[in-house]
């Protein structure tokens, strides 16, 4: 690590936050002069209480009563207020109040670590509550763009209240596709009195669609507060977005940070990640623990990280430290994410304790570890990446921005002075690097985002106020798809069965193919496959024993592809009781497999839900979302799913060609089926659900189905008198040929 550099993070506002400061003490040093005694005695006799109204002069046994359980406070309430007024956004209350009183629309930059994010919502519900008229019940929402932040910040936010986790009667923190979820049915959010927007310098999807939402509400709700919150610095664009509205700045607790680079690109980052911190753990002698950045769980990348490390400090025997290794992502089960905020191991004369967080980019602002002094960053991140031309969206591997490289090396300065080590050489940090990270919005199917509007009642998409418009391109592409899909007619409106498919929060094509399965007799089977693809993958392949896990992977290997090998792996996993033991024995990844089990729950009860509903606008007989399955014995049962697979997926099919190779069908991609596969053989028709970039393009979780189904099921997009000049067009005028045949001859 040749090249390094010393940077203090919070430089650059140091001198205004000592001038206000110096200011304020000035202004309340007038103020105590010009009190009265009696008031000064007053105000020492207070204790510190969560006052709902700032004017009440509210006598201290009843200040000592929590509003929203009207039980006194607990001792471990009054140990975390004490915490709570350490934080540095404490200080910015009464200014924060006061803006959000004057102002229907604020930005808030707040780096990480100021507090920000628990004690914002906290106020925006005193503000409520002061505010409401008897009998009206105004409800704050806090939204996450991860569902990980969403739980950690929902069970500190009721500690700090004092409250159970799951009686917030006053606050809603949750993830933002919920809201939007519930806009679709209120969409002025009536219920809400203030709208907390967390996180938004991530750009997601749902932030952009709930933002230009929300621009709207403004217009018509003039009741409503909005606070747009940021880490980064780059809020100026927000607050244009909300024609101006007032901007707040809070500093974080920050140390300096020294930045190390490397001297020559890495040809292996994990590899190189993996060696830095053996190297940090055994070498600094500074005590802290140490944050990982890498770039998902796809694969088992940050599990196998984990094992690595752990083997490789094991090895090096009991004079080095103790190294707890903890993975963070976003599929982790809740108790297991709580592993971060546990203290390291002691240590030892000599031999330091740490503890080692492997995480996604999940851990660059949604989440504050105390403790943290060393951050790795191999300048990598994984990214949707959408072709509009030949409609391929894929997650790739790419480099982070220069504002995403700031962010992480900020996370080793919150307790004490940090390290940073970026595993990139300072050229491609200043040359290579973008300043910002693209929008999801810019470089997504846009796919769901049309359903979602289309449901809100947006029907006018090129005008709509996007922060970012996307590409008309991109947005053709996506009214095109849910065309094919039935979800809207010629004319651009929602269909029935596009409102339904909006109730799923899922890809149209997955939410298209579960509502077929049930006229197909296999929407059990459907919802246990739909789960499987809503998860990563299941399947894992250490690198000492691909033999074995080969080998196991066989077991549940059928012999039509690799959707039905999914459908296996469940129903083995649910009749082996979700034993841990059996999923370790088979190389199943037991956290991927329960993470399936409740969305394929959380689907179920939306499906039981949409048939209620179905049966209220009197469309039960067409939308009829029984959960029933064929009779297994049956020949039929196979086709039946595999059937219901082209229902949603007909637009990703690949034609084996005379040559041997495979062309997706009307994009003319040359594709090669992934090497993961469990086909052993070559179908002439392959459905795929994921088209991955690599050296070579690659179609991955691949089915054999039949052409006649293809012209059947899905006839508008198999129109053969439009269809692309081939082999493809060929073989399927063939088909057509033979089943116009037999219907002439009595068969159906």
């Amino acid at each position: 690590m040749s090249s390094r550099h010393r940077i203090d993070l919070d430089d650059d506002r140091k001198r205004d936050r000592d001038r206000d400061r110096d200011r304020d003490r000035d202004r309340k040093s007038r103020r105590s002069r010009s009190r009265s005694p009696i008031k000064k005695d007053r105000d020492r006799s207070r204790s510190p209480p969560t006052i709902y109204n700032n004017n009440a002069a509210t006598a201290d046994a009843k200040v000592k009563m929590n509003p929203f359980t009207k039980m006194p406070y607990s001792k471990k309430y009054w140990q975390i207020w004490e915490k709570r007024r350490q934080l540095p956004v404490w200080e910015y209350k009464e200014k924060f109040m006061e803006i959000l009183h004057n102002n229907q629309c604020m930005t808030l930059v707040g780096e990480t670590g100021s507090g920000k994010t628990t004690q914002i919502p906290q106020w925006c519900v005193e503000y409520v509550r002061q505010r409401t008229v008897p009998g009206q019940r105004r409800l704050v929402a806090c939204t996450q763009p991860r569902r990980v932040a969403a739980m950690s910040v929902a069970a500190r936010v009721a500690d700090e209240m004092d409250v159970q986790l799951f009686s917030l009667t006053c606050t809603l923190l949750s993830i933002l596709g919920m809201l939007l979820r519930e806009a679709m049915n209120c969409p002025l959010l009536d219920g809400y009195g203030v709208i907390i927007l967390d996180e938004a310098h991530e750009r997601t999807l749902a932030t952009d669609i709930l933002m230009g939402l929300i621009k709207e509400i403004v217009k018509q709700r003039a009741d409503i507060k909005i606070v747009i919150m940021s880490a980064t610095l780059d809020a100026g664009k927000f607050q244009n977005y909300f024609e101006n509205c007032p901007l707040m700045s809070v500093p974080g607790r920050t140390f300096p940070v020294e930045i190390f680079f490397t001297p020559e690109p890495e040809k292996d980052y994990l590899e190189a990640a993996i060696r830095t911190v053996i190297q940090i753990h055994v070498c600094e002698e500074t005590e802290g623990d140490i944050l990982l950045f890498l770039t998902g769980q796809e694969a088992g990348e940050i599990e196998e990280a984990c094992k690595r490390i752990k083997r490789e400090i094991d090895n090096l025997g009991p004079q080095v430290g103790t190294l707890n290794c903890i993975p963070l992502y976003s599929t982790l089960p809740p108790n297991q994410q709580q592993r971060i905020f546990e203290p390291p191991p002691p240590s030892r004369p000599g031999a330091i304790g740490r503890k080692c967080v492997v995480s996604t980019n999940i851990a660059e602002t949604s989440l504050t570890i105390d403790g943290v002094v060393f951050v790795i960053d191999p300048g990598f991140s994984k990214q949707k990446v959408y072709n509009p031309r030949i409609r391929v969206e894929s997650l790739l591997v790419c480099p982070i921005s220069k504002a995403s490289a700031m962010q992480r090396a900020g996370r080793a300065g919150r307790t004490k002075p940090g390290k940073c080590f970026r595993l990139y050489t300072e050229k491609a940090y200043q040359e290579e690097m973008q300043e910002q990270t693209y929008p999801e919005i810019l470089r997504s199917n846009l796919g769901s985002v049309v359903l979602q509007l289309k449901k809100l009642g947006i029907e006018d998409l090129v005008h709509f106020d996007f922060m970012d418009p996307p590409a008309p391109e991109t947005l053709m592409r996506a009214l095109e798809l849910l065309n094919y899909l039935a979800a809207i007619n010629d004319d651009g409106e929602l269909t029935e069965l596009g409102s339904l498919m909006a109730e799923f929060p899922l890809d149209p094509q997955l939410a298209k193919m579960l509502i077929t399965s049930t006229e197909l007799n296999c929407s059990n089977e459907i919802l246990s496959i739909t789960a499987m693809l809503s998860v990563p993958q299941c399947f894992v392949r250490p690198n000492e024993m691909k033999k074995e896990a080969d080998e196991a992977k066989a077991r549940f290997a059928h012999v039509d592809g690799d959707h039905l090998t999914l459908l296996n792996v469940y129903h083995a996993f649910k009749q082996n009781n979700e034993d841990v033991q059996w999923c370790y024995d088979n190389f199943i990844n037991y956290r991927t497999l329960k993470t399936a089990d409740t969305v394929r729950t959380q689907l179920g009860k939306i499906m039981d839900k949409a048939c209620f509903l179905c049966e209220i606008i009197g469309i039960l007989f067409q939308f009829n979302l029984r959960r029933v399955s064929t009779d297994f014995k049956s020949k039929d049962y196979y086709i039946n799913i595999r059937k219901a697979l082209v229902a949603g997926f007909f637009m990703q099919i690949a034609h084996l060609q005379r040559s041997g190779h495979y062309v997706t069908v009307k994009d003319n991609q040359l594709v090669n089926l992934h090497p993961s596969t469990v086909l052993d053989h070559k179908p002439e028709f392959a459905l795929y659900n994921e088209f991955v970039l690599t050296t070579k393009n690659f179609i991955r979780t691949v089915t054999d189905v039949r052409p006649e189904w293809l012209l059947t099921i899905a006839p508008q997009y198999y129109d053969l008198m439009n269809f692309p000049e081939g082999d493809t067009k060929r073989k399927l005028l063939y088909v057509q040929n033979s089943l116009k045949a037999l219907q002439s001859k009595g068969y159906n």
